[in-house]
């Protein structure tokens, strides 16, 4: 993989190869998925139009949240994603949950989103504006999360690839994971110039 180059505005641009570029969906796609939530369809925007009634959005907010608390996800990647706010007080996190998950779920699926909008199908040059970028840096840290956890992976993950055996199909999860691991240190280098 090139590395991320920065760009006037604080965007970033770079150059990935078809296979790099197919990768990058492959892993998104997923991420978003497990963050859709059945249970708890986000509203369609054409449902209402948006109300310029004070009154109409506060009685739409206290509605909206009357409803019960999402329970804490038993998936362990969408606990990672998606995780308490307060580990040693469980009604605050879950009344925390109740008002933060869904817009939380939502904001994740967007910046997935955005990666694959600007993300060529076929490789080639990608240029990104500074909120792009942003998006980008969120997105592939979820997707890295996700290998993470399903990996079990340490802060010595360098150790844990080096100890398995070259048969072992943990393998190429990790070699991924290190992928990701460049792509996202690349980029936070590019727009933090």
């Amino acid at each position: 993989m090139k590395v991320f180059r920065p760009m006037k505005g604080g965007g970033a641009s770079v150059w990935l190869s078809a296979d790099e570029a197919r990768l990058l969906r492959a892993l998104v796609v997923p991420v978003m998925e497990l963050l859709s939530d059945p249970a708890r369809p986000a509203p369609a925007a054409s449902e209402a139009p948006p109300s310029t009634d004070l009154f109409d959005d506060l009685e739409k907010m206290f509605n909206e949240t009357s409803a019960a608390p999402p329970d804490v996800p038993t998936d362990p990647v969408l606990a990672r994603l998606l995780p308490d706010a307060y580990r040693d007080d469980t009604e605050a996190a879950s009344e925390f949950r109740k008002y933060t998950e869904s817009s939380l779920r939502e904001a994740k699926k967007y910046f997935g989103q955005t990666l694959l909008d600007t993300l060529p199908p076929e490789g080639g040059r990608v240029k990104l504006t500074a909120d792009q970028a942003r998006d980008w840096l969120r997105a592939v840290n979820d997707v890295r999360l996700m290998f993470g956890v399903r990996l079990e992976v340490t802060e010595d993950y360098e150790e844990q690839l080096s100890s398995l055996e070259p048969q072992d199909p943990r393998v190429a999860a990790f070699e991924v994971y290190c992928w990701l691991s460049a792509v996202q240190e690349s980029l936070v280098r590019a727009i933090a110039r």
